[in-house]
């Protein structure tokens, strides 16, 4: 395959900047085409370990061209921040002239929207992700190619001006459009330079017969449009937006990798039916998962692993080959569950509901396997993993009628395994 696209399976924090960092190796281009900085990936490569947020996780591969395309939004401000602690002298970076800008206003715009939600707030990140998409929805936003030509004054003051009648009414003060303008002018100074059509890029990288690397921000199951509405962000992380967010045909996309944590894990407000209660579990997966929020600075909540959820992301998405990661972290248990079904009311389901409240409802129907003891995360192939471990990784694949290419057993690059050439 010549055009993958790496995706999250659940709510986000998978694994997908670890996948991703590992294929771009072999890669020409990574392309990160939807979502903000929102999302967080961590990459642990030549001994250093990088946080990103904005930038393909290619980035710390010397030889791969990084693009953010045209599905993606853009904080000028905290993507200069990541350029500059990636300190990578050999950063190639293109941002797709439609992409569109995240300014300090919409950071104030998602605040007052939460606040209004009272007990139903969704408990975003507060980056400003939402009022950004809602601006480009309702063509009032800004691209980039706007942001660093020079008309920006001019629209910025228009766009001010209708975000200032927007919040008449409100307890925010009114945008003041001098000292935005000010600060942001200089941020587009230092990005002009990165600044493309990357349509343009792409098509004639795939015609030119590149290796290709797509990567989504969150999870499936965080699809404005398939996922578990309204806990949901504002794009879709799924292998269908790669065409539309991008500027490619569709049938240039050649294979998905479904990146699932070999447990779940979720930030953020909504219902987990595999939610795992006992402290004892809980305190175990923070210890061996490093299940630490480091954009909101709190514990993701934890469950058992969820074959309906993968099967929905299957369906809704279509995935190639999965990678499951962290599996390292269920050396230890005695036992391991997985979720092959819901029960809703007393019935037996094999879907996510549409409706959240039934969602909320459903109670998990367990299959349960033995564990491991083992210490997993020297091994370098699938077959020095424990017994239990194998049999682990083959009834996912069973469950799912999916097969695992690679699992990993540490953050590092080198404790990513690969069973299957994919790329």
């Amino acid at each position: 395959m010549k055009t993958i696209v790496v995706l999250g399976t659940a709510w986000g924090d998978e694994g997908k900047g670890k996948i991703t960092d590992f294929l771009s190796l072999k890669a020409d281009i990574t392309a990160r085409y939807q979502g903000g900085n929102n999302a967080g990936h961590s990459v642990t490569a030549k001994g250093k370990t990088h946080y990103f947020q904005s930038l393909p996780s290619g980035a710390m591969s010397d030889n791969t061209v990084n693009l953010i395309t045209n599905g993606a939004v853009i904080d000028p401000k905290g993507l200069l921040k990541e350029i500059s602690d990636l300190n990578n002298p050999n950063l190639k970076l293109y941002i797709s002239d439609k992409a569109h800008v995240i300014f300090s206003f919409h950071l104030e715009v998602e605040k007052l929207n939460e606040l209004r939600k009272g007990k139903e707030k969704l408990n975003t990140t507060g980056k400003g992700i939402g009022p950004t998409y809602s601006d480009k929805i309702n063509r009032v936003g800004m691209r980039m190619g706007v942001f660093v030509s020079s008309d920006f004054k001019e629209e910025l003051k228009k766009l001010i001006d209708y975000k200032n009648e927007e919040i008449k009414g409100s307890n925010l003060e009114p945008f003041d459009f001098e000292k935005i303008y000010l600060e942001y002018q200089e941020y587009a100074k230092q990005l002009k330079k990165h600044v493309i059509d990357t349509s343009i890029y792409l098509n004639k990288a795939i015609y030119d017969g590149k290796k290709i690397l797509f990567e989504g921000a969150q999870g499936i199951m965080l699809c404005i449009e398939n996922g578990t509405y309204p806990y949901v962000t504002s794009s879709s992380p799924t292998a269908a937006a790669v065409p539309l967010c991008t500027g490619i045909a569709p049938w240039h996309l050649n294979g998905a990798i479904g990146v699932a944590k070999a447990f779940v894990s979720r930030e953020g407000a909504g219902p987990m039916p595999t939610l795992i209660h006992d402290e004892k579990t809980i305190k175990h997966f923070y210890k061996a998962g490093s299940e630490f929020e480091i954009r909101t600075q709190t514990y993701r909540r934890i469950g058992w692993f969820d074959a309906v959820l993968l099967n929905h992301g299957k369906r809704v998405s279509g995935l190639s080959y999965l990678a499951v990661t962290v599996l390292d972290a269920l050396s230890g248990l005695d036992e391991i569950k997985i979720c092959v079904a819901y029960d809703l009311d007393g019935e037996i389901i094999d879907y996510v509901p549409a409706n959240i409240k039934e969602f909320s409802r459903v109670k998990p129907i367990y299959l349960t396997i033995p564990g491991w003891q083992e210490d997993i995360s020297n091994v370098k192939s699938f077959g020095q993993l424990p017994s239990n471990a194998k049999k682990y990784i083959k009834k996912i694949e069973e469950l799912v009628g999916v097969k695992v290419a690679i699992f990993s057993v540490g953050p590092a690059r080198e404790q990513t395994i690969l069973i299957k050439e994919i790329f």
